[in-house]
């Protein structure tokens, strides 16, 4: 087989894998888990046929996969990649490129280039802001708060990239007390000891309480959340942010998916004030339903990105804006064209119009299932549905049971110290039949439990 013969091998099944989303378990049986042995072989001592090893990989790879690239998968706040999106990642792959900066890949240089420029207009955020295309909001949080550490500590004299962090003037980091775990793990992988970090204290719906703010100056690092990971709820950016830039702080927003409620004039309100921030992160394959792992890293001061994720060698310098000298990555795959591709594709009313679509079908999933007799644990502002039954073993019945009807998934939290479970819908497949649908199964489910 050739290697044109191979790649429309691997392209036919996948245009079947894709042809089949609408019908798709949305989490497999256990037949197809149990088939996942297979691959279980011993180091082959001689190649496999490259045709047998891409028909291993859909035999028995394919059937085991959760369909969040179907309309009932309503976990992970996670999208179903737009068809163009992922058309522009195949023709990405196909290029190859290491997209370091212009001079190895030239193409996705001025691509990404004006991704960055259309994500800081359709976000709303300072336009001459930098914007890193990484892997994750993992990722691009650590850049972000590595500017923010290197910045303060300049402005109180210490040279951190010469003298590192021994004698460094201390710093204070304050964090929501319903910090995403990225936020936690950028911060200990940056060695700020989760014991020494401040919290501050939210109210009921997960939002940082101003009147309980901890103190702020020049040496403090704050997070805030656009989009509270259970909730979905917004921290009040005009009321903390004037009195965060005035105390010389630095403030990193969290914005995950939230941060795309700015696209869209119902929702964007949720967000006044954020542009205040110095820094922020989004994902693509969110809300903006891009393939994973796309998301970015935004900086108010591209300097300051820029010198702090600076990878220049003797052999490979670049433009300050490379990639490479805004993200983590030095080797790395052009994430931004696929996010260049969606916001072409749909334009600024065509994502105002998917975050529209999924806010009015999260209040319809939430009237629904309270209709039904579950609890709704939040006010449901933007996409997150966040409900409970009679009790926690209840809860997990109810939603072992969806998971085992292969007709929706969803995943299990802790909300307020006790189990619950959490829908997320922003996926472009997800149409209102799909709601109803969803709420038909879980109202039975509650119906039959209560029954057995």
């Amino acid at each position: 087989m050739t290697e044109l013969d191979l790649l429309a091998d691997a392209d036919a099944r996948a245009r079947a894998y894709v042809a089949g989303a609408a019908t798709r378990r949305a989490f497999p049986d256990a037949e197809a888990l149990a088939a996942l042995g297979g691959f279980d072989e011993p180091l082959p001592t001689h190649g496999a046929p490259p045709e047998a090893t891409l028909a291993l990989l859909d035999r028995i790879g394919s059937p085991a996969t959760v369909a969040s690239n179907g309309p009932r998968y309503f976990g992970f706040v996670k999208g179903a990649s737009l068809p163009v999106a992922a058309a522009a990642e195949r023709l990405v792959l196909a290029w190859d490129q290491s997209a370091a900066s212009a001079v190895g890949a030239p193409s996705a240089a001025a691509i990404e280039r004006v991704a960055g420029r259309w994500i800081a207009d359709i976000l709303d955020l300072p336009r001459d802001s930098a914007v890193g295309f990484g892997t994750s909001a993992s990722a691009c949080t650590i850049g972000c708060l590595t500017a923010a550490r290197r910045t303060l500590l300049a402005r109180l004299g210490w040279n951190f990239d010469a003298h590192g962090l021994d004698g460094a003037p201390p710093l204070r980091v304050v964090i929501s007390e319903t910090a995403h775990i990225t936020v936690k793990k950028a911060l200990r992988l940056l060695g700020f000891g989760l014991e020494r970090v401040v919290v501050a204290p939210v109210d009921g719906l997960g939002r940082v309480d101003p009147a309980r703010l901890p103190m702020l100056d020049d040496r403090t690092i704050l997070c805030l959340q656009a989009g509270e990971v259970n909730t979905g709820s917004f921290d009040p950016f005009a009321t903390i942010l004037p009195v965060a830039r005035a105390a010389g702080a630095w403030v990193h927003v969290d914005g995950a998916f939230g941060l795309w409620a700015r696209a869209a004039a119902a929702s964007r309100p949720l967000t006044e004030g954020v542009e205040l921030a110095d820094s922020w992160t989004t994902d693509g394959h969110k809300w903006l339903n891009t393939p994973y792992d796309g998301a970015m890293g935004i900086c108010r001061d591209p300097g300051a990105l820029a010198a702090a994720m600076n990878s220049d060698a003797a052999y490979a310098t670049a433009e300050p804006d490379a990639q490479k000298n805004l993200t983590l990555e030095f080797s790395r795959r052009a994430r931004g064209v696929a996010i260049w591709a969606a916001v072409r594709s749909l334009g600024r009313e065509g994502v105002a119009a998917m975050v529209d679509r999924h806010r009015a079908q999260a209040k319809r999933l939430a009237e629904g299932l309270a209709a039904a007799g579950f609890e709704i644990l939040n006010d449901v502002v933007l996409n997150q549905v966040l409900i409970r039954a009679a009790s926690p073993a209840e809860t997990e019945q109810v939603r072992r049971a969806a998971e085992a009807s292969g007709e929706i998934w969803f995943g299990p939290t802790i909300w307020q110290g006790a189990p619950a479970a959490r829908l997320s819908v922003c996926s472009w497949r997800t149409t209102d039949a799909d709601i109803d649908r969803a709420v038909d199964l879980l109202a039975s489910l509650l119906r039959a439990g209560r029954q057995s």
